[in-house]
C-alpha cells in the first residue's frame, strides 16, 4: 500500500483517503495543491485485497461512517470528512 507524496509546506502529518471517481476527494486534492501544502493520498477504490482490507482498519478508527474524501491530520488528531474548505483551510493555517 503506498500513498502519493505532494510536496509543500509543511503543515504536520496530512494524509488523504479519497475515491479516484469522487468528485469532492478531485476537490480536496485541488486546494491542496493550490494551498501548497505537503501530503500524501491515496484512491482507495484503486486497492485490492489485503492492500484495501488494511486501509479499511484504518478508516474504520479515523471514521466508522467511511466519508470520503477523509483528511487527517497528524496521525488523527483532527479528521475533516467530505469537502469543508473553510475548515480545512483553518486546519492547515491557510
Amino acid at each position: 500500500m503506498k500513498f502519493i507524496a505532494r510536496e509543500g509546506r509543511d503543515r504536520g502529518d496530512v494524509k488523504l483517503y479519497a475515491l479516484s471517481t469522487c468528485v469532492w476527494c478531485g476537490k480536496v486534492k485541488k486546494l491542496l495543491a493550490d494551498l501548497g501544502v505537503k501530503h500524501e493520498f491515496i484512491d482507495v477504490d484503486e486497492l485490492t485485497g489485503k492492500q484495501q482490507a488494511m486501509i479499511r482498519e484504518q478508516l474504520d478508527t479515523l471514521d466508522p461512517d467511511w466519508r470520503f474524501p477523509c483528511l487527517v491530520i497528524d496521525g488523527g488528531r483532527l479528521c475533516i470528512c467530505g469537502y469543508k474548505e473553510k475548515d480545512i483551510r483553518e486546519a492547515l493555517g491557510s
